[in-house]
């Protein structure tokens, strides 16, 4: 009779933690600030909010309030208290997303540690930190850094909501995903299955009155921002940036919600559109952040249920916390793959926890179990192997990871020789994320490995933030006004905004396919002497879905009526 291969030392891996978060705090901080701006499109709304309580609130892109990112605003908080407590620079908007990478580092490792142990833990935790998409993006500005975190804090909640059966730890979850909500809107629910799923299947009882205390408390945190801003009169905020109507409702349901789905999204430039395939996460532009470790995450998964599977006894924590990451990740993994509306090369970011976490409480499932549990892991080690070959064509890793695969069978009592089997299989993706660690980041379409940095260019300036001249910024920052000067696009507006420390007024907002202003509205605004400049060479993309041409009408209005010069290269008019 096979017995179960022998438990890993617990005493093995004491200072383990501390070491993790150490080095996954070097990756993620070192050489930080060589990004800039990293999207100016957020940094731009980080610096309104240091400038003004109310644009911090609604997340304007320009302090006076003109109109709003095209996100919820919580991932804006964070960096414009940052910016209020350290001053508005490149610093104090990214070191918050790269805390916040360790943190959930940590969160995962304390998650799969009460299941799997120290060993699945680790793993797990080394895992997410060195997955290439999660290195981008936790060194980036984008909504996802936060997002990721709230998710992984609310499974921390709901594996704690399973083994002792207190409503609390279900409130927390709920508002965890609730203020993931706040931070990228709709995305965020991509993991309830998964967190209902885990307590109906684990939990002992009260599983009703759970999901409506987990349902409740997601709904009262996401809602409460959105109902005062429904709330709020119209002309006594900003303009909701994203929406056609002015309305966070159609944001989040509409652009930010169901249109991702089916692509009918108003005003939409690039990323995505029909025909989305089983394929994608393997395609070109999102498998060096996420592809390396997919089929293994699969495998142990699969493998790991298997191992786990009650068999007419109680149901355990890992069979459990297996049905959490493996629902996680093949709902995202899915909506990712097949959805025709738009979506990004970093996009899989919120992926990374579910692999990492399917990959340690799998790998220790299976290891428990004896010779064929090892067997799958050595089946799982190859797969890695072809697929960092397929990513990066390096036979020597390839030899290496089939060597490792058929050691774990030859050996399997050897603890050193599955640790190493692991430093194989993650050679691949450590690699590419030094790589996307040592490249800068910009623009509004960032993506990871050595090619990595900002894939906007080419869209008529719309994902890009320009750089002004010295003369330029020297015009902007003389005079008074409610705004130095306005342009088309929010990217446009940024990075003017950004060098001069003065708002500049995003005429259409992200896509310059918004009604904000409408031409009336501006005209009115020039009037009253509220705008002092108007620079003529923001752009409208041609490739743009539907939505308003208010931006195209004022910049005609403006170049019909208002004499042109040229500051720094660029066309600007004085509309006073």
């Amino acid at each position: 009779m096979i017995t179960p291969a022998p438990p890993l030392r617990r005493t093995a891996f004491r200072p383990a933690l501390p070491v993790l978060l150490t080095a996954t705090g070097v990756l993620y901080l070192w050489g930080l600030g060589a990004s800039g701006w990293a999207n100016a499109y957020y940094s731009a709304a980080a610096q309104a909010g240091a400038m003004s309580w109310k644009a911090l609130f609604f997340a304007a892109t320009d302090a006076p309030g003109g109109i709003t990112v095209d996100k919820t605003p919580a991932s804006v908080w964070v960096m414009g208290l940052s910016a209020r407590i350290f001053g508005v620079h490149s610093w104090s908007i990214l070191v918050p997303q790269a805390l916040m990478g360790v943190a959930t580092v940590w969160l995962l490792y304390a998650t799969v540690r009460r299941v799997a142990g120290e060993a699945g833990a680790l793993l797990a935790g080394v895992v997410l930190a060195l997955t290439p998409v999660a290195v981008l993006m936790f060194r980036f500005n984008n909504p996802d850094a936060l997002l990721v975190l709230l998710l992984t804090a609310g499974a921390y909640a709901t594996v704690r909501a399973v083994e002792d059966g207190r409503m609390r730890w279900l409130v927390l979850a709920g508002a965890c995903v609730g203020f993931g909500f706040l931070t990228k809107m709709s995305q965020a629910f991509l993991v309830l299955p998964a967190f209902g799923l885990a307590w109906l299947a684990g939990a002992r009882r009260q599983r009703v009155l759970g999901l409506v205390v987990a349902a409740g408390a997601t709904v009262v945190s996401a809602g409460w921002w959105v109902l005062l801003v429904s709330l709020w009169p119209a002309a006594d905020r900003p303009y909701i940036g994203g929406s056609q109507h002015n309305s966070v409702l159609e944001l989040a349901f509409g652009y930010n919600g169901f249109d991702r789905l089916t692509g009918d999204e108003v005003g939409r430039v690039g990323g995505g559109g029909p025909g989305g395939t089983w394929g994608r996460l393997f395609g070109a532009e999102m498998a060096g952040g996420i592809a390396w470790l997919l089929p293994a995450a699969v495998v142990l998964l699969a493998g790991g249920l298997w191992a786990t599977w009650p068999r007419g006894g109680p149901r355990g924590p890992m069979w459990t916390a297996l049905l959490l990451w493996g629902g996680w990740l093949v709902v995202t993994a899915a909506v990712f793959s097949l959805m025709d509306g738009i979506i990004h090369a970093y996009y899989p970011v919120a992926l990374a926890p579910a692999v990492a976490g399917a990959i340690g409480v799998g790998a220790i499932a299976l290891w428990r179990t004896g010779f064929t549990g090892i067997a799958v892991l050595s089946g799982a080690v190859a797969l890695t192997a072809l697929e960092t070959y397929l990513l990066l064509g390096s036979p020597v890793l390839l030899v290496l990871g089939l060597a490792a695969a058929a050691s774990l069978p030859a050996a399997p009592r050897k603890p050193a020789v599955a640790a190493l089997a692991v430093v194989v299989a993650l050679a691949g993706p450590a690699a590419y994320s030094l790589r996307t660690a040592a490249a800068t980041h910009s623009g509004a379409l960032p993506s990871a490995g050595p090619s990595a940095g900002n894939f906007g260019g080419g869209m008529g300036g719309l994902l890009d933030a320009p750089t002004p001249g010295a003369d330029l910024v020297a015009l902007l920052r003389d005079g008074d006004h409610t705004w130095a000067a306005a342009t088309v696009g929010s990217n446009n507006a940024a990075g003017y905004q950004l060098a001069s420390g003065k708002p500049v007024l995003a005429v259409g907002g992200f896509n310059g396919t918004d009604p904000a202003p409408t031409l009336a509205r501006f005209q009115d605004m020039v009037r009253d002497g509220r705008i002092h400049w108007f620079i003529g060479d923001g752009a409208m993309s041609s490739t743009a879905t539907g939505g308003s041409d208010a931006g195209r009408q004022i910049a005609e209005w403006v170049a019909d009526n208002h004499e042109a010069q040229q500051v720094s290269g660029v066309t600007v008019y004085d509309l006073t």
